[in-house]
């Protein structure tokens, strides 16, 4: 098929690959145009444009870091929606809130489009090789038409309501999550005087009960963090982290709840984003969370 693809940073530029090695046509769109330069030379068609994106795609995927940059994208002078869109299909990636996505599929609609919210669970190797987790919210027609594309980014695509239950869905998989990292870090302080090896000590947490698959797949990352090791590129940085535990807070509040041990994970983020650089891989966290300790004589 030919299919646009708008947002080309890691997880963007991971499923464009993903797509051209199945032999789809794909033209990618990023506002850093120099973020594009690897996947044109991968054999990826690149437009000038967002509309120009739109004109040359059946369907359009999106995948951008927050509210304000999908808004930029679709609705600006230049934007998705700017050019001739009717019958396209357009299948938005981002973390957001089910109420960015349902404003958006209404103007989507209005120019005869449809729209899949389907933000997907995974970082960059999973959206290389097709086994995301994808969360997708719209209408049964229109999820039917975006199955055949999702399937070949997933290996579990779950259809779980209208537009918008994509995003709740999505907020909902990464909360414990993220907590689990200020956790982990807490439970790693308990530990530290035993004078273990870091990487023996994440061994044996992976085996217990309470490690979440991500521990089981990332431990030797977070081992290397504790031994103060270069830890690579983020997958998962932690200014997207602390993007991701406001919009948790406040979709909590527009629904009339409150989320304690949450807020307090996003103020020990917030802490940490004054020390170390927002583009530190959010995974890295608990060994931050032991050196800070040890730096302000608490163990």
């Amino acid at each position: 098929m030919k299919i646009g693809i708008a947002g080309t940073g890691r997880m963007g530029a991971a499923m464009a690959l993903r797509l051209m090695s199945l032999g789809h046509q794909l033209t990618v769109w990023n506002r850093t145009a120099g973020k594009a330069r690897a996947l044109a030379e991968a054999g990826a068609s690149v437009a000038a444009t967002p509309a120009a994106l739109a004109i040359d795609s059946e369907i359009v995927i999106t995948i951008l870091s927050n509210a304000a940059a999908v808004d930029a994208l679709y609705l600006g002078p230049e934007g998705l929606l700017s050019a001739e869109v009717g019958g396209r299909l357009f299948i938005e990636m981002s973390t957001l809130r089910p109420s960015v996505e349902q404003a958006l599929a209404a103007k989507i609609r209005a120019k005869g489009a449809a729209l899949v919210d389907c933000p997907v669970g995974g970082t960059v190797g999973p959206a290389r090789e097709g086994k995301l987790l994808g969360f997708a919210g719209g209408e049964a027609a229109d999820v039917a038409r975006a199955k055949p594309i999702l399937e070949q980014l997933c290996r579990r695509v779950e259809h779980v309501g209208a537009v918008g239950s994509g995003a709740s869905m999505k907020l909902a998989i990464n909360l414990p999550l993220l907590v689990y990292w200020q956790v982990l870090g807490e439970a790693l302080s308990l530990c530290q005087p035993l004078g273990l090896d870091p990487a023996r000590v994440i061994d044996i947490f992976t085996e217990t009960s309470g490690a979440p698959l991500a521990l089981r797949a990332r431990g030797p990352l977070i081992a290397a963090a504790l031994q103060g090791k270069d830890t690579g590129p983020a997958n998962s940085d932690l200014d997207l982290a602390r993007k991701d535990l406001r919009l948790m807070i406040e979709e909590a509040g527009a629904l009339g709840l409150r989320l304690p041990v949450t807020s307090r994970a996003l103020e020990c983020f917030d802490e940490a984003s004054r020390e170390i650089p927002d583009s530190t891989d959010a995974m890295t966290l608990p060994a931050h969370w032991l050196r800070s300790r040890r730096s302000r004589g608490e163990a």
